[in-house]
C-alpha cells in the first residue's frame, strides 16, 4: 500500500498530465503543487510509483504518465464524486426540459453528454419489463383512422395508425375505457399476460366469458387495437442504443497506440455497446473501467465511466461515455451522474 505522501504525488502527475497532456518531471509537481516536501523526496517517491507500476516513463530523460493502474487508483481514491455547480445544474435541466417523449428524451440526453463531457457518449433505451403502463389513448383521426397511442413510466410514448371501419366517439370512448381497465398500473409483462388472455377468450365464444373479453369479440376494431396494443406492450427496445459525439474521438488520434479506426468500429457494433457499458447498475453507482479492464482489444485504450438511470428502487437502463484513459476523471463522473439524475426524475415525473 502506498502512503499518503505517494498518492498525492500521484494524484498530481494525474492532475497535470490531464491538464498539459504532457509527461509531468518531479520539479513541475514541485512548483505546482503544495507537497510540502523537496524535488529529491518527489524523485523517490516517483521512483517507488514506476516500480509499483502506477507511472511509466514513455521517453528516455522525460516526465512521467500514469499507467491504467495508476488512474485505477486515482479513481478508487477519489472518495466521493464532486457536485456540479449551479450553473451546471441548470443547463442540464434547460436541455432536457423540452423533450417531447422517450425517443426526445434520449436524443437529448446522448447530446448533452457529449458535449458537457467532450466524449463519446452512449445511451441504452429502457428495459420495459421494469415499466408500468401509465395510460392508453385512442385519437380519432378520422370516421375511419385512429391513433393509438401508449404510455410507459419511464416516458416511452409509442404510436400506431390504425385503418378501421366506420366508428363514432362512444364506441371510441368505450374502448379507450376498456383497454384502460384491463393494463393501467401493471408492469408491461403483466400487461401482456392480461391483454394476452382476453385476446384469447374473446375468441372462445364455447365458453364464458368476461365482460372485458364479450366486448373485445363483439367489435372488429377492439380486437384490432388489443391485438395493436399487445404487439406495442410486446416490443421492448432494451438491446438499443443511442451513440452521439464520435467527432469528439478526432480530438484525441494521439492517446491510441495506432490509430483510432478501431475504436471507432468498435462503436459501432451494437451488442459491443451494450457489453461495454455493463450490467445495469443502481443509480447514482457511478462505474469506470479503464483500458485494460475493458473486455475489447479494440477499446483497451478507453476508459467507460456509466451508470444507471431509472427509479431508487429500480434502474432502467444505463448511460455512460467512451473516451481515452487521459480524461478528467471526477468531472466525467459527475457530469455522468448528474445526466443520469436528471433523465431519471424527468422520466419518472413526465
Amino acid at each position: 500500500m502506498l502512503d499518503d505522501r505517494k498518492l498525492d504525488v500521484l494524484r498530481a502527475i494525474v492532475t497535470d498530465y490531464v491538464s498539459s497532456q504532457e509527461p509531468v518531471g518531479s520539479r513541475a509537481l514541485v512548483e505546482r503543487h503544495d507537497l510540502g516536501v523537496s524535488p529529491a523526496t518527489v524523485r523517490n517517491d516517483m521512483a517507488v510509483l514506476e516500480e509499483e507500476g502506477y507511472i511509466t516513463q514513455p521517453h528516455t530523460s522525460a516526465g512521467r504518465i500514469p499507467t491504467d493502474k495508476g488512474y485505477r487508483l486515482f479513481v478508487d481514491r477519489l472518495g466521493s464524486v464532486k457536485p456540479l455547480s449551479v450553473a451546471e445544474r441548470r443547463a442540464i435541466q434547460t436541455f432536457l426540459s423540452g423533450a417531447m417523449d422517450l425517443d426526445d428524451v434520449l436524443s437529448r440526453t446522448v447530446r448533452l453528454l457529449a458535449q458537457v463531457t467532450q466524449q463519446v457518449a452512449i445511451v441504452q433505451y429502457p428495459t420495459l419489463s421494469h415499466a408500468t403502463v401509465r395510460h392508453v389513448e385512442i385519437v380519432s383521426l378520422s370516421t375511419q383512422r385512429l391513433m393509438l397511442v401508449l404510455i410507459s413510466s419511464t416516458g416511452r410514448v409509442e404510436q400506431r395508425l390504425l385503418e378501421v371501419a366506420q366508428v363514432d366517439e362512444e364506441e371510441i370512448g368505450s374502448l379507450r375505457a376498456l383497454l384502460n381497465e384491463a393494463v393501467v398500473g401493471q408492469t408491461t409483462g403483466e400487461a401482456v399476460r392480461t391483454l394476452s388472455g382476453l385476446v384469447a377468450d374473446a375468441t372462445m365464444i364455447d365458453i364464458v366469458q368476461s365482460p372485458a373479453a364479450r366486448a373485445i369479440a363483439a367489435s372488429t376494431t377492439a380486437r384490432l387495437a388489443a391485438a395493436t396494443l399487445l404487439e406495442m406492450l410486446g416490443s421492448d427496445r432494451s438491446s438499443r442504443v443511442v451513440v452521439g459525439g464520435v467527432q469528439n474521438l478526432g480530438r484525441f488520434s494521439d492517446e491510441f497506440e495506432t490509430t483510432v479506426k478501431p475504436v471507432l468500429e468498435a462503436l459501432e457494433e451494437q451488442v459491443v455497446l451494450l457489453k461495454l457499458l455493463g450490467e445495469v447498475s443502481a443509480p447514482d453507482v457511478v462505474t469506470v473501467r479503464i483500458g485494460q479492464e475493458n473486455p475489447y482489444e479494440q477499446l483497451q485504450s478507453t476508459s467507460v465511466v456509466s451508470t444507471g438511470y431509472g427509479s431508487p428502487a429500480d434502474a432502467w437502463a444505463t448511460l455512460g461515455i467512451v473516451g481515452p484513459t487521459r480524461m478528467d476523471y471526477p468531472s466525467t463522473m459527475a457530469s455522468v451522474r448528474a445526466v443520469a439524475r436528471y433523465v431519471s426524475r424527468f422520466l419518472t415525473q413526465g
